[in-house]
């Protein structure tokens, strides 16, 4: 499984798509359900219905794991299905340099 780097000023868009065991797309039953397991870290905002969300930095530093579930019978039963995704979140590096400067005085 693939680790999603961020620094603790970005964010980033995530969507999911459902697959058959051959690879053929497919549908799953409701919204699927985003969640985050360390929200000091990484927070999820999932859209309306469920298929993409934006990932969040809010400021902590670390490792949190990103779940989507979802149910793959379509009608009738559950058989829930989840996908996860690691993110870990450093701290951003200088990219600015600023110079202040005092009062001039006399020689």
């Amino acid at each position: 499984m693939a680790t999603l780097i961020l620094t603790d000023e970005q964010k980033c868009p995530a969507s999911v798509t459902f697959k058959t065991q051959k690879g053929n797309p497919a549908q799953v039953d409701g919204a699927p359900v985003w969640a985050s397991s360390n929200e000091a870290v990484a927070i999820v905002v999932p859209s309306e219905d469920g298929l993409s969300a934006e990932i969040q930095t809010p400021g902590g530093l670390g490792t949190a794991q990103i779940s989507v579930k979802a149910d793959a019978l379509v009608g009738e039963g559950v058989e829930e299905i989840i996908g996860l995704l690691d993110v870990e979140v450093k701290a951003a590096g200088a990219s600015i340099v600023e110079i202040a400067t005092g009062t001039p005085v006399v020689d």
